[in-house]
């Protein structure tokens, strides 16, 4: 029996890199692990790690200033 979705079903439309995606993964595990692993809460740490690494860091801000 063949699966019902597509590959490109399974993977959000945004294309990110796998480096991107190994950093985000890395921090929603760390967010889970801050929380004391607490299940149920996937979805907001992975969002979380998204907009934190998505956010420039002050260095960047000011060398883009500079």
């Amino acid at each position: 029996m063949k699966p019902t979705h597509s590959e490109n079903e399974l993977h959000p439309t945004t294309p990110i890199t796998e480096l991107a995606y190994q950093e985000i993964r890395v921090r929603a595990y760390e967010l889970f692990e801050q929380r004391g692993r607490e299940p149920g809460h996937d979805l907001d740490d992975w969002l979380q790690a998204e907009a934190e690494l998505a956010m420039p860091t002050r260095s960047q801000i000011r060398g883009v200033a500079a």
